[in-house]
């Protein structure tokens, strides 16, 4: 019994904090038209890990500011600048780590075999 309540407040919370992600963040990025894999593939090139990315995504949401931001500066004339989330910390790392693994490049990597 123990286990099944587990579960399922395991499942519960993962479709909250999908959930948390695409209402929290994402919806703004899409009624903006934000680039998310762009975003996502600069913090890539400039951090090179997903902890690295998550930290310096966290350091900018918690103070976002163009100095700070990864983006250029021809990117705000074309998208707003960021605001200021009320969130706690432990709810933009959750919601960073959604991001990080939603547009990770690496589940868009094909092997293909070689056929000799």
């Amino acid at each position: 019994m123990g286990k099944l309540i587990l579960v399922w407040s395991l499942l519960f919370n993962m479709f909250l904090w999908g959930d948390n992600l695409k209402n929290a963040c994402l919806s703004c990025h899409i009624s903006q038209q934000i680039p998310n894999h762009l975003v996502y593939r600069r913090y890539l090139l400039q951090y090179s890990t997903a902890k690295n990315m998550e930290e310096a995504m966290l350091m900018y949401l918690k103070n976002p500011k163009k100095e700070k931001s990864i983006m250029p500066p021809q990117f705000f004339l074309k998208f707003p600048m960021k605001t200021k989330l009320p969130m706690d910390e432990n709810t933009l790392r959750q919601n960073i780590q959604q991001f990080i693994q939603k547009f990770d490049v690496k589940k868009k990597l094909i092997l293909e075999q070689n056929s000799r």
